[in-house]
């Protein structure tokens, strides 16, 4: 990291924390809608007036399935002193980039990092814990770009979220004990229209109080592009996890096999959809399979450190699970790991190592119970 991760702290309805967010973060959403301004125009060929569009559509999605968010994200455009279509338009960053017909074909998107995601509940665990861990990978341009979002709102629910300045979420963890991870798919359904943003869908899961709330909230919402979510909640007598394939009109489901749950980049529950991936191929096609074997490998119990370690596998370096930028890549395609991310569920502990996690040192540990 060249600059320090920027903590955002505000409470309040939906409004206040997102004016407040909005206002403490003022020049990090700037530079951040800049640059997807640029990255929107190179790699998807939008230009100014059709991003603003495409991002007026989505408010009016998120206005009418998630009224809450969409009064937060009014809010952030407010108090950054941006328009409030380029807000939704970032948090659409991954429809906006991915989601035209064209963005399947060979070559388009190069190999999508888009993170390894892993969990492990309390019998495979240390101390059973319900654990949550992930690699977010991305494009190094965005790396200074990043915000640790913790929220308090009126009814007393408390989010403490990584993710994107100007937007609501990415991965993170709630005061109800339940956490999320994400990964990027892409199918041939991807592009329909009327659905609410990729991130803020993930910010719904977060406002969940309980894992079947947070099932809910991300399978009841349309959907224009298609997203994995790694979800777990904690609870006294044993927590729980489930995976989740979203595409636009679908859903599949993975439970964990002998404790533990691992996704990547591709289709692995079998919906009747064509996985563009097969477009390009790329190390998803093996970085779950062999982080599953990683952590099969480990005498139980599991702990923190050894999902850690997993993270830290360079087999097929530089395209590994601990991703690094490959000069070969064409500039727009290039990805590594910006964040490491590893959760543990019960404690509301939450450690962010800046990426990627082999060069990132020990990291910096955030609670919701301090």
């Amino acid at each position: 990291m060249n600059t320090p991760l920027t903590v955002v702290d505000v409470h309040g309805t939906p409004e206040e924390m997102g004016t407040a967010y909005g206002r403490a973060a003022a020049e990090l959403i700037n530079l951040n809608v800049t640059a997807y301004l640029g990255r929107f125009a190179r790699a998807a060929g939008l230009d100014r007036a059709a991003v603003g569009e495409r991002g007026a559509a989505f408010r009016e999605a998120t206005r009418t399935h998630l009224p809450r968010l969409a009064a937060m994200l009014d809010g952030v455009a407010r108090g950054a002193s941006v328009a409030t279509e380029l807000i939704y338009a970032i948090n659409a960053r991954s429809e906006l980039l991915y989601g035209a017909p064209t963005c399947g074909s060979p070559g388009a998107a190069g190999d999508r990092g888009e993170c390894t995601s892993l969990g492990v509940l309390g019998p495979r665990s240390d101390g059973g814990r319900t654990l949550l861990a992930q690699n977010w990978d991305w494009h190094p341009d965005h790396r200074d770009h990043n915000v640790l979002l913790i929220t308090r709102d009126e009814r007393g629910h408390e989010v403490l979220a990584l993710t994107e300045a100007g937007m609501l979420a990415k991965t993170g963890l709630n005061s109800a004990g339940v956490g999320v991870c994400v990964n990027l798919l892409g199918c041939d359904r991807d592009g329909r229209p009327g659905g609410v943003p990729y991130h803020v869908l993930l910010r719904s899961v977060l406002e969940a109080d309980s894992l079947s709330w947070a099932i809910r909230n991300a399978m009841r919402v349309p959907r224009s592009a298609s997203i994995n979510l790694l979800i777990g909640q904690a609870d006294p007598a044993g927590g729980e996890l489930i995976d989740l394939e979203l595409v636009p009109g679908d859903a599949g489901w993975l439970h964990p096999v002998d404790g533990v749950l691992v996704h990547a980049n591709h289709f692995e529950t079998g919906l009747p959809v064509y996985d563009t991936i097969k477009d390009w191929g790329g190390s998803s096609l093996f970085r779950s399979a062999r982080a599953r074997r990683l952590l099969d490998a480990v005498p139980t119990p599991l702990t923190p450190a050894d999902l850690r370690a997993v993270l830290q596998d360079h087999h097929s370096h530089p395209l590994s699970i601990c991703r690094h930028a490959d000069e070969r890549d064409a500039d727009e395609d290039r990805s590594e790991t910006m964040w490491t991310v590893v959760m543990e569920l019960e404690e509301r502990f939450i450690r962010l190592v800046p990426g990627p996690p082999c060069t990132g040192g020990e990291g910096t540990t955030y609670s919701l119970l301090s």
